[in-house]
């Protein structure tokens, strides 16, 4: 089971507008889109791939049933992360044995897409297991027919992503959803008194899944887990800080990271609704 799930395939985060999300990311992330669509559904796509991983912009484009559902998001909560597509290389067996842990996936359908940017197409199989399964995130398990090439990008653009971050109220709902069910590795699980969180580390794809849960306060353990933030990953973190800061981001000072070699700052605002840090290791 724990090489079932291979990686995350990609985040969703879902934005008003497509152009002026694209340009909004590729500023922060120092490259321009590789992937860019229009369906017949009412949305509208751009995708940004990374080493480990793709950040798709989905946004409402037109009539139908998408796009409507789409503007329906935006209006009650705003843009914002809102799902999650885990990579796996057998999607046959991954929805049997999700089925059987009780995951309660739909069907495995097929979809394909067009490039706009260069007229490239990509297809691949997928199925969504139910939201009451997984803690209210919406979550997929898809299978490229073939691979996405990753661009070459400058040293002070983001290379890849070093962590998603997961906020739960309910860490042993959290430990079995992502650990028992899923499959994920599970690398470190303890209480951080002096941050007031509890940390649950999984590894899958290159990155790290953290799922934190904020100590000394009061939760509904029934609640909905919630996409929160990402921390990106850059070879140069002076020069992407640089760089930031020429375009106008509201960015913090440069300082030491959590992890040992590691050097971090903090982009404030202007990221969709997204806490992003940007993070550079020794070493690497």
């Amino acid at each position: 089971m724990s090489d079932l799930i291979t990686a995350v395939d990609h985040l969703v985060l879902v934005v008003p507008d497509i152009s002026a999300g694209e340009a909004v990311y590729a500023s922060l992330l120092g490259r321009p889109a590789d992937w860019r669509a229009m369906s017949d559904d009412g949305s509208a796509t751009a995708l940004f791939r990374v080493r480990n991983m793709a950040l798709e912009l989905m946004a409402p484009a037109g009539e139908g049933p998408v796009g409507d559902r789409l503007r329906e998001i935006i209006e009650a909560d705003g843009p914002g992360l809102k799902s999650i597509a885990f990579a796996t290389d057998d999607i046959g067996e991954a929805h049997h044995r999700l089925t059987r842990r009780g995951l309660k996936p739909s069907e495995v359908t097929r979809g394909e897409s067009t490039n706009e940017i260069h007229g490239g197409a990509r297809s691949w199989r997928r199925f969504r297991c139910a939201d009451s399964e997984t803690s209210g995130i919406k979550t997929f398990v898809i299978q490229p027919d073939s691979p996405m090439p990753v661009a070459d990008a400058a040293p002070d653009a983001v290379v890849s992503l070093d962590h998603v971050v997961i906020d739960t109220p309910n860490p042993d709902r959290a430990l079995g959803l992502y650990g028992a069910r899923l499959g994920l590795d599970l690398a470190l699980d303890r209480n951080a008194p002096e941050w007031k969180t509890r940390f649950l580390f999984f590894r899958t794809g290159g990155l790290t899944f953290e799922v934190i849960h904020r100590l000394g306060e009061t939760h509904d353990a029934a609640a909905p887990d919630k996409i929160w933030g990402l921390t990106w990953e850059v070879d140069d973190l002076a020069a992407a800080h640089a760089r930031l800061s020429a375009a106008g981001f509201n960015i913090s000072e440069q300082r030491k990271g959590r992890k040992p070699g590691s050097t971090v700052f903090t982009v404030r605002d202007g990221t969709m609704g997204v806490p992003t840090l940007f993070i550079a290791h020794e070493g690497r």
